[in-house]
């Protein structure tokens, strides 16, 4: 036991603090890769951009990290699902510009 009481975290424990950690970093990075592009092709502020992905993922019942990664995505594949792409005309201009894709 360590002082005061509180027992001593396993190497298993730290284990798993880790890989929770790492995985947190990668949706992080990829949610702020997404927020980069909806600002390159709408114009809007980084907080509207996020606004705007999060309202996404609660409208299509899509995790956040998995929409940030098919919006990351979408420039070089061209294709985006059509739940996620009328999902995003109509909450974008609900975040102060118009429609995905127009500045």
């Amino acid at each position: 036991m360590a002082a005061y009481g509180v027992p001593r975290p396993t190497i298993g424990d730290l284990q798993e603090q880790i890989g929770n950690l790492e995985h947190a970093l990668t949706s992080h990075a990829v949610v702020d890769q997404a927020i980069g592009v909806v600002i390159a092709l709408t114009g809007l502020s980084p907080e509207e951009a996020f606004e705007a992905l999060r309202e996404v993922s609660q409208r299509t019942n899509v995790k956040l990290k998995d929409v940030a990664a098919r919006v990351v995505q979408w420039p070089q594949s061209g294709c985006l699902p059509d739940d996620m792409r009328r999902t995003l005309d109509l909450v974008l201009p609900t975040h102060r510009r118009g429609s995905f894709g127009q500045a």
